[in-house]
């Protein structure tokens, strides 16, 4: 089996899905998400209906590397620090840009960014160009999910499920904690706003 054929494939499937307005499950290093590509609207809908998630809480955006922040939020601490940070399971939260569609979280003036650790997930991102929007793979107020088996309730509703297996291994009570989010939106500060991984 050509495993990198494979993961070709997985990712040519997932950004036609998402091109389309679809809305797809990704394994991340920390549980696994639902994805849409930012720039649809009725992708971002869809996510808020499959979770049953109320509409002024917020989604993340993944981007594929730590130098498109920029981009698309008000950057306030140095890419080296960013750097010590991402990739890894942490959002960090900076005041989004105009360039970020504003049917994505209406109304909220910060942005939660991912820079996943996780290679499938950014490859697919970097091929897919632009951010996607992402949020955990349960109904809100729900458990985090570490194996696709978990979210099957939400499989019809959803236009792609990629299998990377189980997340972890081990049951702890820190895993299924998403990722750590901190705000960095005010210069020369920082806040926790939720302890993750």
């Amino acid at each position: 089996m050509d495993v990198q054929a494979t993961l070709d494939n997985v990712i040519k499937e997932s950004c036609a899905t998402l091109r389309s307005g679809g809305v797809i499950a990704v394994p991340t290093e920390t549980v696994y998400g639902i994805s849409a590509s930012v720039a649809s609207n009725e992708g971002v809908q869809k996510i808020y209906a499959i979770k049953g998630r109320q509409k002024d809480k917020p989604v993340a955006i993944c981007l594929s590397d730590v130098s498109q922040i920029e981009k698309w939020c008000r950057q306030t601490v140095s890419v080296e620090l960013l750097g010590d940070l991402l990739p890894g399971p942490v959002t960090v939260v900076f005041e989004r840009s105009e360039a970020l569609n504003p049917a994505l979280n209406p109304g909220v003036s910060l942005v939660g960014v991912r820079v996943p650790d996780y290679p499938l997930l950014r490859s697919l991102v970097a091929a897919f160009g632009e951010p996607l929007a992402l949020t955990s793979a349960n109904i809100s107020n729900t458990r985090s999910t570490l194996a696709i088996e978990e979210f099957e309730e939400l499989w019809p509703q959803l236009d792609l499920v990629i299998d990377g297996g189980r997340i972890s291994e081990v049951e702890t009570e820190d895993s299924r904690k998403g990722s750590t989010v901190v705000n960095l939106s005010i210069p020369g500060t920082f806040s926790i706003i939720r302890k993750g991984w």
